[in-house]
């Protein structure tokens, strides 16, 4: 009898194995939740998010219908079934319908950003948060920013949950005092040497369909008012959409510490 191991993981990715050349066949890329907080001191937390593969092809029957609705973001409980290594599903409940788009290259990075990570570096550190506010001025989103100068691959670790991005998503978590899905875009943009990790608060709010819609990454804005009825609205080119941005999530510096990076990491 095979080896199994169940729990509650997070979908990080679907993608190949970021090994030889990441040319095999695509896998899901899991994040095991653990039970309860962790400790950033503790002498094991740096492996409590280790990442773990399991095979995304090859089931049968309902099991199947399950696996192929599993997107990057949803957290699931599941039973991993082990062969020679091998980890595949043995059962699967989607928990929790978060959302995570991974965006390289980007084009027009918002301004938030952009000052923000200005700010970090004028104080010679790596690594920094802002807390976004919506135009009423309403708390909408976490953004990150991590160092990513010349010979780093700071979202290719990201990407592959060798960087974890869980524990940010567990702060927010934390601060909002619920454990709503959001939705999590990781960005590199095209002419800055930084990562953007943004947790946003409400997975299908203004915010996350306005991200969609100025990067291209999946349904935005405008599909969201089509769908509600109402008459869609034009976007421009990036430039224009990055305008829009700006004005869904005016950025401010977390000085005292309400999405400290570093003491979950």
């Amino acid at each position: 009898m095979n080896p199994t191991t169940t729990g509650r993981f997070r979908i990080h990715d679907r993608r190949p194995r970021p090994v030889d050349g990441g040319d095999g066949p695509a896998e899901f890329v899991l994040v095991e939740l653990p039970e309860g907080p962790i400790d950033p001191t503790d002498a094991d937390a740096a492996e409590a998010y280790d990442p773990l593969y399991a095979t995304a092809t090859g089931y049968d029957g309902d099991l199947a219908d399950r696996i192929a609705d599993l997107d990057p973001g949803a957290v699931v409980d599941a039973t991993l079934e082990w062969t020679d290594g091998t980890a595949r599903f043995a059962e699967v409940t989607t928990v929790r319908e978060s959302r995570f788009r991974f965006a390289d290259g980007v084009e027009g990075m918002f301004e938030a950003a952009v000052d923000a990570w200005q700010g970090i570096r004028a104080e010679g550190e790596a690594v920094g948060s802002v807390t976004t506010r919506s135009t009423d001025g309403e708390p909408n989103g976490a953004l990150y920013l991590f160092a990513d100068g010349p010979g780093t691959d700071t979202f290719g670790e990201l990407r592959a949950a060798r960087i974890p991005v869980e524990p940010l998503v567990d702060r927010v978590n934390e601060t909002c005092g619920d454990d709503a899905p959001r939705e999590v875009f990781v960005l590199r943009p095209a002419d800055h040497d930084f990562v953007a990790v943004y947790v946003v608060f409400e997975r299908d709010g203004v915010l996350a369909r306005t991200i969609r819609d100025t990067y291209g990454l999946g349904d935005g804005l405008a599909a969201g008012l089509e769908s509600s009825g109402v008459d869609t609205i034009e976007t421009t080119g990036a430039e224009g959409s990055a305008d829009d941005l700006d004005a869904a999530a005016d950025g401010e510096r977390d000085a005292d510490g309400e999405f400290d990076l570093t003491d979950r990491l």
